[in-house]
C-alpha cells in the first residue's frame, strides 16, 4: 500500500491518496469465493461440490463489492494511523479511474482532523462566586408559596383581584376574523400567575361575575408566527370569581408535606435545609457557567465542520421531538440550521477543550466522586439506595454522571488559575425569584 497526503484550503481538511495492488484485491476475492464454495447450496449439487465458476457467476459481484469496501476501510485506517491523524466525522472516498495495464487501484479520501486544542491565558479572568444566606423571611415566603399551591378556592361576589381564580368565556378577532386558539368557554385562570398575556389578565382584574368587556390586545413579537405583532379585539365574559383559602400552617399541613409527626418547627427546618441545598446548587451552577464561558472564550481553535453539522442535526431532532411532546404538529417541518449553529459550535468547542484539559491534567472522574454525586442526588428520594443501584446497573447512566464529575473537575482546576471573588447575594436574586 502506498499513500500520499495533499493539503487543502481548510486548515482541518486532509486528502490522502492510497494505492492498493490489484493482485492483492483479486487474491482476496479468490480466497473468499473458495471459502464460500465450501458452504454454498445450489440446486443439483451437494454442499461443498458446487463448481467454483458457478459460485463466481452468482456471487462474484457481491464478493467483489465486499472486498473492495473492506480493503478501502482497512487501508484508510492504516494510512491515517501512519500519519497520526485523528479523524473527525466520516471520510468521503473517491475512486480514481484505473488505466489499462495498471498494477494498482487508487482512491482519494477527504476528511477532517481534530484540531490542536489551544487555550489562551485565563489567569486574568475573574469569577464571581455568589454567597447567600437563607433568612427567616425566605423560609416564610417559601411556606407561603407551598400554602398557595394547596389553596382551595371559594366563590365570591366581589370584583376579581390578583390571586383569584376566574372562570371566563372569551373570543378574539383580528380585523374581524378568527384565528387559531381565539376562543374558549369555561376557561379558568388564576390572575397573577402569568399563564396568560399580562395585558389579558390585567383587563380581567376588577370584573365581577356576569360582567362583559371588550378590549384590544397586541400580541408581542415573540408570540406565535400567525399573530405576533397584530392587535386583536377580545370580548371576555366573567362567569365566576373565586378567592383562595390557604390551609393553616399547622400539624395537618406539616403532615401533608411529609412530616410524619406534624411538627411545624421540624417542617420549617426541613424547608430551610432544602433551600440551603438548592442555594448551593445554584451558586455552583453560576460559577460553572462563568468558568466554562471563560474557557470557551480563551479557546483558540476551529471546530471541524463535520462535527458541527452532526451536532446541529442532533439539536434539530431534539427540538422537533420537544415540539411533538408539547402537542405541536411538526410533520415535514425542518428547523433552520442557523438557529442552532452558534450553540452547536460552542458545545463542540467546550467538549473538545474539556477532554483535552482532562487528559493533560489528570482530571478524570474518580469512583468516589461519582458515588458522592449519585448519593447526593438520591437523598431527595424515598428509597435512595434503589436510585443508587439504578445508576450502577447501566454503564450509560453511570457515564452521564462521570461526564458531569469530569466537568466539575475542570471547573475546579480552572478556578485555581483564575481570580475568584465572593459576592454576597440575596437568596431571591440567586434563585431568580426577586420581584421588581
Amino acid at each position: 500500500m502506498q499513500q500520499a497526503v495533499q493539503n487543502t484550503a481548510s486548515p482541518l481538511e486532509r486528502n490522502i491518496t492510497v494505492s492498493v495492488p490489484i493482485a492483492q484485491i483479486e487474491a482476496e476475492i479468490a480466497t473468499r469465493l473458495k471459502k464460500l464454495a465450501r458452504t454454498v447450496r445450489m440446486q443439483g449439487f451437494r454442499p461443498g461440490h458446487v463448481p467454483l465458476k458457478m459460485v463466481e457467476r452468482q456471487f462474484g459481484f457481491q464478493v467483489r463489492q465486499e472486498v473492495v469496501s473492506d480493503t478501502v476501510q482497512k487501508t484508510f485506517a492504516d494510512a491515517v494511523k501512519d500519519q497520526n491523524f485523528r479523524v473527525a466525522g466520516f471520510p468521503r472516498f473517491q475512486p480514481k479511474p484505473v488505466a489499462e495495464g495498471a498494477n494498482d487501484v487508487e482512491y482519494t479520501a477527504t476528511f477532517e482532523v481534530y484540531p490542536e486544542v489551544v487555550m489562551g491565558e485565563i489567569s486574568s479572568r475573574k469569577v464571581t462566586r455568589p454567597v447567600t444566606k437563607v433568612e427567616d423571611r425566605n423560609v416564610e415566603a417559601t411556606l407561603e408559596t407551598l400554602r398557595r399551591q394547596r389553596a382551595k378556592f371559594e366563590r365570591v361576589e366581589r370584583a376579581a383581584v390578583d390571586g383569584d381564580l376566574v372562570n371566563i368565556d372569551f373570543e378574539g378577532l383580528i380585523a374581524g376574523q378568527p384565528f387559531e386558539g381565539n376562543k374558549a368557554e369555561n376557561f379558568t385562570v388564576v390572575l397573577g400567575e402569568k399563564r396568560m398575556l399580562p395585558d389579558f389578565e390585567a383587563a380581567i382584574v376588577g370584573m365581577k361575575a356576569g360582567e362583559r368587556k371588550t378590549f384590544p390586545l397586541t400580541f408581542p413579537q415573540d408570540y406565535a408566527e400567525a399573530v405576533k405583532g397584530k392587535t386583536a379585539d377580545f370580548t371576555v365574559t366573567v362567569n365566576q370569581v373565586a378567592e383562595p383559602k390557604l390551609p393553616a400552617l399547622d400539624a395537618e399541613f406539616a403532615r401533608s408535606l411529609g412530616v410524619a409527626d406534624g411538627d411545624v418547627e421540624r417542617l420549617k427546618r426541613e424547608v430551610r435545609e432544602n433551600m440551603e441545598k438548592e442555594a448551593v446548587k445554584r451558586a455552583r451552577a453560576s460559577v460553572k457557567e462563568q468558568v466554562i464561558s471563560a474557557l470557551h472564550d480563551a479557546a483558540g481553535f476551529e471546530v471541524p465542520k463535520s462535527l458541527l453539522d452532526g451536532e446541529i442535526e442532533r439539536m434539530q431532532h431534539a427540538a422537533l421531538e420537544d415540539l411533538k411532546q408539547r402537542g405541536m404538529t411538526v410533520q415535514d417541518k425542518a428547523l433552520p440550521a442557523e438557529l442552532f449553529a452558534e450553540r452547536a459550535a460552542r458545545r463542540i468547542k467546550v467538549g473538545l477543550l474539556v477532554a483535552d484539559l482532562v487528559k493533560k491534567n489528570d482530571l478524570g472522574p474518580k469512583p468516589e466522586q461519582v458515588r458522592k454525586v449519585i448519593e447526593e442526588h438520591a437523598e431527595s428520594y424515598e428509597e435512595p439506595e434503589q436510585l443508587v443501584r439504578w445508576y450502577y446497573a447501566d454503564p450509560s447512566r453511570l457515564a452521564e454522571v462521570e461526564a458531569l464529575v469530569m466537568e466539575d473537575n475542570v471547573v475546579e482546576w480552572a478556578m485555581g488559575k483564575m481570580k475568584v471573588e465572593d459576592q454576597p447575594t440575596d437568596f431571591d436574586e440567586l434563585m431568580g425569584t426577586k420581584k421588581g
